[in-house]
């Protein structure tokens, strides 16, 4: 039988410090999300590109792009 996760939390003046002693599990993975940010740049907005079934982040559409007549 495996030990229960175990969370310590002490408090030192202000400053109080938590510590999990066990990891948790991981979440399952996110199924049919492809992410592909390799090209973003400062300010990208994420959209969804059907050619290639993969959400992007990148120069093309950025807050700039929908702001100076993107197309809506």
């Amino acid at each position: 039988m495996s030990s229960p996760n175990r969370v310590t939390v002490s408090q030192v003046s202000d400053v109080v410090t938590v510590e999990l002693t066990t990891a948790g599990p991981q979440g399952p993975a996110a199924a049919g999300f492809t992410f592909d940010g390799s090209s973003k740049v400062n300010d990208s907005i994420v959209y969804y590109d059907s050619s290639s079934d993969t959400f992007k982040a990148d120069n093309t559409t950025t807050k700039l792009t929908l702001v100076d007549g993107g197309n809506f």
